[in-house]
């Protein structure tokens, strides 16, 4: 159990039979009357945000979530295959476990997988990759890296904005977080 005053950005709780993670929370002292905490809290599960008022130093159930670090063998149909760094035991996911970054996933990454008990509540990629370009428009002399962008296709298949000076082949740095070029690797 969490006391509501023990509330802080990234702590996760279990509510109505989901885990919720505090995005913000905010004490609340009103000149009359008793304080509470005013909270933005985010569903790890279906990615929902609510907002949510709980009286200071009420206690709720504190989600015990297990990180592991595991690397991607390889895929099997429509199904993802992980090993355990530490057991070498290994795991299936689909798609719809590890959301919408499975689009840079390669043979190899390591990432880590976040459970609650025996469900998997998500699969954190690193910050950052590096992937090469197998496909986009030809470069002409002239483009500049503040010239514009243009769409290039990455060896996993993603599609991200990248400068026009860009070619194919090259390996480029794409931040996982917001689909952003980051610069030539």
């Amino acid at each position: 159990m969490i006391s509501s005053n023990d509330f802080r950005p990234g702590v996760s709780i279990v509510l109505d039979g989901s885990v919720w993670r505090v995005v913000e929370f905010l004490h609340v002292k009103p000149g009359k009357g008793s304080a509470f905490v005013r909270t933005k809290l985010k569903n790890v599960q279906s990615g929902s945000v609510v907002e949510r008022t709980f009286r200071a130093g009420e206690t709720v159930p504190q989600a015990t979530l297990e990180k592991s670090t595991m690397q991607h063998t390889y895929k099997d149909g429509d199904e993802y295959v992980f090993m355990d760094m530490e057991t070498y035991e290994e795991g299936r996911l689909s798609a719809a476990q590890i959301g919408d970054r499975v689009k840079y996933l390669k043979e190899g990454m390591e990432a880590n997988v976040v459970r609650w008990g025996e469900q998997v509540l998500e699969v954190e990629l690193p910050n950052s990759v590096v992937l090469e370009v197998v496909q986009t428009d030809p470069g002409v002399k002239g483009d500049t890296a503040t010239g514009g962008s243009k769409p290039a296709t990455l060896e996993t298949g993603a599609v991200v904005m990248v400068p026009l000076f860009i070619s194919q082949g090259e390996r480029i740095r794409i931040d996982t977080r917001n689909d952003t070029y980051l610069g030539r690797e």
